[in-house]
């Protein structure tokens, strides 16, 4: 069942001295005015997360009666929301138009992609779901760790080939490949009679070694016009990238592995099947066996293996408790936490909280990943421990042993003059990100007047082969997922625990006889992360004396109790006490009790 919060208990916070603390720049705030209707052959198209941030990706596209959907992502919760654990997209906007969905089409199974699917498409009330074997499989996955036999009512459109293709009302859906780190990404037309839309979800261009392009994309340029391309811009602001091939950095993986004295501890990402399962494959034909760790690693694993994508032996794989049967040059550990992530395996490993995997200073252990933004301090502090811990770490700034799944500036450069589209939307990306792609675009000729750069919520409607953005927005506003609770956490309750992970609580509690209006016994203070009660007498005394007086201030022999009055007060005046005496503004919390 779900609890839900109630968020009007500090109502007067402001009144009682309490700051709201620091808060990020958050996405701009919708209007309020609802967003009217699509009018009759006019193409509208609303990105609902991902073009603000990394993460949280999913866009509507809507034409007359008929609403397709791209990707369902999750987002992880930033540094300042204690306790959440990821934020889904807002989809306010489709409230009593559940029925118009013709489907959601999943360009990949990264879970900034489908994480927020097994929730969505239930308030969605279960429309099809269009995606390639992998894809597909991940969310089948995902649906039961999220609800027991939820899977069982999705309503699958398998995409075999990339010649399928698809009608969804008015839209005619059709694909195309891309080069991504995830098995069995696609690249996605839908096809209307005003604009044919290119997105390719998250890409890259992998190069062979001369240099050539694996995939092109100039065959997309004779698709009808308008062409809309939506383009994810996350390389926009990698101007040098690293020109590694995926051929040489499993060379310098496989030499690792073949030459190392002890374990072989590599952590990488979960999604990295196809690289994962090269690992595999290299390590028994070298006769090592490998244990995988990690709750998304295993899954993703079987996954694969189940669709015929990994192909070994399965006395390869062994166990993390039986390690010990085997000689530490002859296992290779295969983990979860090259972000630094606190519970994550290879950070148990470091504190030796893992119970059976121990660091030696002759084992190896690899990065195998690259640096997401915002982790880089976690990451460094790993490093460190791992260094203090191991004599053979090997990261990315010593040898290529990472290759990126997501384009560059040049990429984006070079699938524009590919495509040729008439219009240029930047998205799956930070705002600057997005400013910069269209930077790009303008350098080599694009005309800027046909490049947009859309907040999500934001609203662009094709006609006639011009584009406007409308001046109402869709609410995109975080939906926040807290243990069994979808969105009932709300800025009052996330302010609250920032005041509380900051300053600490300030509990009093008080007995008044309902007779004489007096207090009965001592008053009792129980302060948590803000001061050691008993080292602070003075303080807890001064603030007892101000607590009485409150109490004889608000209260008469003569009138019932105030309860809410008399609390008001309290935090109001004991609130403006302790931070002239400590500068610090801890959650006021006066319980008064009548007797």
């Amino acid at each position: 069942m779900i609890k839900k919060q109630h968020e009007n208990a500090q109502g007067n916070r402001a009144r009682s001295g309490q700051r709201n603390a620091p808060r990020k720049k958050r996405p701009p705030e919708f209007n309020n005015t609802p967003v009217p209707k699509v009018e009759k052959n006019r193409l509208r198209i609303i990105p609902l997360g991902g073009n603000e941030e990394v993460g949280r990706n999913m866009t509507i596209f809507e034409y007359g009666e008929d609403i397709v959907i791209l990707d369902m992502g999750m987002m992880f919760p930033e540094e300042d929301m204690p306790g959440i654990d990821y934020i889904i997209p807002n989809i306010s906007y489709l409230k009593g138009k559940e029925k118009n969905v013709r489907g959601v089409i999943l360009s990949h199974g990264h879970l900034d992609h489908i994480g927020a699917a097994p929730i969505l498409l239930e308030k969605l009330g279960y429309p099809p779901i269009i995606g390639r074997n992998f894809t597909l499989a991940s969310v089948q996955r995902k649906m039961e760790d999220y609800q027991k036999g939820s899977a069982s009512r999705l309503n699958m459109m398998r995409v075999n080939s990339i010649s399928d293709k698809i009608r969804l009302g008015n839209f005619n859906i059709s694909f195309f490949d891309v080069e991504h780190s995830i098995m069995d990404a696609v690249g996605v037309i839908l096809s209307t009679p005003q604009g044919t839309v290119i997105h390719p979800g998250d890409w890259t261009m992998e190069k062979d070694e001369h240099g050539k392009s694996l995939v092109t994309y100039n065959h997309l340029s004779q698709l009808p016009s308008p062409r809309i391309l939506m383009l994810e811009s996350l390389g926009a602001i990698v101007t040098n990238p690293s020109h590694t091939t995926e051929k040489e950095m499993y060379r310098n993986l496989e030499r690792l592995i073949s030459e190392a004295t002890g374990k072989i501890i590599i952590g990488t990402f979960s999604s990295q099947i196809k690289r994962i399962g090269h690992i595999l494959e290299y390590a028994e034909k070298i006769g090592k066996k490998v244990a995988l760790d990690g709750y998304s690693m295993k899954m993703n694993v079987e996954i694969a293996k189940e669709l015929g994508y990994i192909k070994m032996h399965k006395d390869t794989l062994i166990t993390v408790n039986d390690l010990h049967k085997y000689p530490d040059n002859r296992v290779v550990i295969v983990c979860t936490g090259a972000q630094g992530e606190g519970n994550a395996v290879l950070s148990r490993i470091i504190t030796d909280n893992h119970r059976f995997i121990k660091v030696k200073k002759s084992d190896t252990i690899i990065f195998s990943s690259s640096i997401i933004p915002g982790n880089e301090r976690t990451i460094q502090r790993l490093k460190d421990n791992l260094y203090r811990k191991c004599d053979n770490v090997i990261h990315g700034d010593l040898m290529e042993v990472h290759t990126s799944g997501h384009c560059s500036a040049v990429d984006i450069q070079e699938i524009l003059r590919q495509i040729r589209p008439d219009f240029f939307l930047p998205v799956y990306a930070n705002h600057y990100m997005l400013k910069e792609a269209e930077k790009l675009a303008t350098s080599i000729g694009f005309p800027k007047d046909r490049v947009f750069v859309l907040d999500n919520g934001s609203v662009i409607e094709f006609e006639n082969k011009k584009a406007t953005v409308r001046v109402e927005k869709a609410d995109t506003s975080y939906v926040m997922v807290d243990g069994l609770g979808i969105g009932d956490v709300g800025q009052v309750v996330l302010r609250d625990r920032q005041v509380l992970s900051e300053d600490g609580m300030f509990v009093i509690t008080v007995l008044l006889d309902n007779r004489t209006k007096e207090p009965v016994g001592n008053i009792q203070i129980t302060s948590r992360g803000f001061i050691y009660v008993k080292d602070n007498f003075d303080l807890v005394n001064e603030t007892k004396r101000k607590i009485l007086k409150v109490i004889k201030d608000t209260t008469s022999k003569n009138t019932s109790v105030e309860r809410k009055f008399i609390e008001d007060n309290i935090r109001e005046v004991v609130g403006q006490y302790l931070f002239t005496k400590t500068q610090r503004r801890p959650m006021i919390l006066p319980v008064i009790i009548e007797v």
